[in-house]
């Protein structure tokens, strides 16, 4: 039976293989753990079709998916030092920094752009959570001044999405600087009379939702999202009490005045395009709340 294994088997599977099938061909949800056509998963933006988990999604992809016509211009950030502190934990930041720009072909954790939602002029600044979990160091607080500047230069909308473990520590104190700065930011838009709106995605956490996170006029999440400063555990070793199985989601901020809409990817243009025509609209106020 040698030759049925030697040479028709083989010959078979020939057949009935193909070489061509490329590896990323199915998803599997993190959430569910359903196997999705990798294609499926891109048209619905990185959302399970089957339990509607929203997969992260990187800034490019958001901003094609929210401007309309999936038309946007990109904002150059310029450049900075990288590691003024010389910082070094179980390795150089440094290193770090370039180790993590090889992986994932990103300059920083954030990323702006300018186009139109429902024929308004937006400026949206959103995180990549890829980039060092979405960490706030000083080119992600240059990032958020930079977009209140377009917004206010271009009279548009500013909008942030972010998506992060909160301060980069490899930063340190310089880190943490950027919560006023941001939040200076944030009030040079309100002072021109252009409404800010923030899209919390999973998951914002740290010193991003103590400083321009929790800020926007309309305070939008995506469904399911983590929102928070100190972790689960944090809290309940703090307050020594057992908290909801749903605390610090989205749709419990929302149930508790935190949060103004839960709004899945597939309706966010729209949901956005209603408020801007309400805030910036002929017949609405310029002036936001």
């Amino acid at each position: 039976m040698n030759w049925i294994t030697n040479s028709v088997l083989p010959k078979i599977k020939a057949w009935v293989q193909s070489d061509d099938v490329p590896e990323n061909l199915w998803v599997k949800c993190s959430a569910c753990n359903q196997m999705i056509f990798h294609r499926e998963f891109e048209i619905a933006n990185n959302c399970c079709t089957t339990c509607g988990h929203h997969a992260p999604l990187a800034p490019e992809q958001r901003f094609a998916m929210t401007f309309d016509d999936g038309k946007f211009e990109t904002i150059t950030l310029p450049a900075i030092e990288d590691d003024p502190l010389k910082f070094r934990d179980s390795k150089k930041y440094s290193d770090r920094l370039r180790d993590t720009r090889s992986k994932t072909g990103l300059n920083d954790a954030i990323a702006v752009a300018a186009g139109k939602i429902n024929g308004f002029p937006c400026v949206m600044a959103a995180f990549d959570f890829r980039f060092m979990g979405g960490s706030m160091g000083r080119m992600v607080g240059n990032g958020i001044i930079a977009a209140a500047n377009q917004a206010v230069a271009r009279n548009a909308a500013l909008i942030t999405v972010p998506s992060t473990g909160g301060a980069r520590m490899q930063e340190g104190v310089l880190s943490l600087m950027q919560l006023p700065r941001t939040i200076v930011a944030v009030e040079k838009v309100r002072d021109a009379g252009l409404p800010y709106f923030v899209l919390l995605a999973h998951p914002t956490t740290g010193g991003v939702t103590a400083s321009f996170a929790m800020l926007g006029d309309i305070q939008i999440a995506e469904p399911g999202a983590i929102i928070g400063f100190a972790g689960r555990r944090v809290i309940e070793e703090t307050v020594r009490e057992k908290l909801p199985e749903d605390f610090q989601t989205a749709e419990y901020l929302m149930d508790h005045g935190m949060v103004d809409a839960v709004v899945a990817r597939s309706e966010q243009a729209a949901y956005l395009g209603k408020i801007l025509d309400f805030l910036m609209g002929s017949k609405g106020s310029v002036k936001a709340a």
